[in-house]
C-alpha cells in the first residue's frame, strides 16, 4: 500500500472507497500522532520481541523501542520506514508474505490501525501471522465495532479529490474475527474496547 500510505501520512481523513460502493473512513492524523490512551493500554501489554505489521510512519514501534522492549516495524512504503527510522525505531521495507526476520520466534504482533485488511483476505494474513509467532505468543488485532460484519474485495484510498488505484484489501468487525482466528490456529479471541476502538487477542493454541 505504498501510495496509499503516502496519502494517508498527508494527515486528516481519508476515505476508503470500495467497490460495493460504500466508504470507509481512515484516520491518517492518528497514524501521524504520538500514540493514544488506546494505544498506550495495549503496548503495556507487550514484552517482546513485536513485529508491528504495517508499521505506518512508526508511532507504536517508536513507543515500544522508547520503553525497551525489542521491537521491528515493518512496510512496503519507503516512507514508512523512513519515517520510522527517523523516530529511532527499527523498521524494514518487507511485506509480511515475504520472508522476514526471526520467523517463529516473535512474541506479538500487532495488526493495528485496520491492518488486518492486508491483502484483502484475513484468513490468509492470519495463517502467516500465526506461523510468525512463537509458542506462547500472541496477535494484537484492531477490528471495527460490532455490527460491521465482514467485507472482502477492491477499495481504493481518496483524500483531498486524490486517489490511488484499485487494490485488495478488507474490513473485520468484532463480531466477525472469532471464525476467523480459529481457522488460523488462534484459540477463541478475547475482545476488548478502549476508548472508542476495539482490538482482539489472538493468542497461539
Amino acid at each position: 500500500m505504498t501510495g496509499e500510505f503516502d496519502l494517508l501520512y498527508r494527515g486528516g481523513t481519508a476515505t476508503l472507497e470500495r467497490a460495493d460502493g460504500r466508504a470507509h473512513p481512515l484516520r491518517g492524523d492518528r497514524w501521524s500522532a504520538e500514540p493514544d490512551e488506546a494505544d498506550r493500554c495495549l503496548l503495556s501489554a507487550c514484552r517482546g520481541p513485536v513485529l508491528d505489521v504495517g508499521c505506518g510512519p512508526g508511532r507504536l514501534t517508536a513507543e515500544l523501542a522508547a520503553r525497551g522492549v525489542p521491537v521491528l516495524g515493518i512496510d512496503t512504503s519507503p516512507l514508512a520506514v523512513r519515517l520510522t527510522t527517523a523516530r529511532r525505531a527499527p523498521a524494514l521495507r518487507r511485506d509480511v508474505f515475504g520472508r522476514l526476520p526471526a520467523e517463529g520466534r516473535w512474541r506479538e504482533v500487532l495488526l493495528i490501525d485496520g491492518n488486518i485488511g492486508i491483502g484483502g483476505d484475513p484468513e490468509a494474513l492470519l495463517r502467516r501471522v500465526r506461523a510468525l509467532l512463537r509458542c506462547g505468543g500472541a496477535a494484537v488485532v484492531e477490528v471495527e465495532a460490532p455490527g460491521t460484519g465482514l467485507w472482502r474485495g477492491t477499495g481504493r484510498v481518496v483524500r483531498a479529490g486524490r486517489g490511488t488505484g484499485p487494490f485488495r484489501w478488507a474490513v473485520v468487525g468484532a463480531e466477525a474475527i472469532d471464525p476467523l482466528a480459529r481457522i488460523a490456529g488462534f484459540a477463541r479471541p478475547r475482545i476488548a474496547e478502549r476508548s472508542g476502538r476495539w482490538f482482539a487477542w489472538l493468542n497461539v493454541t
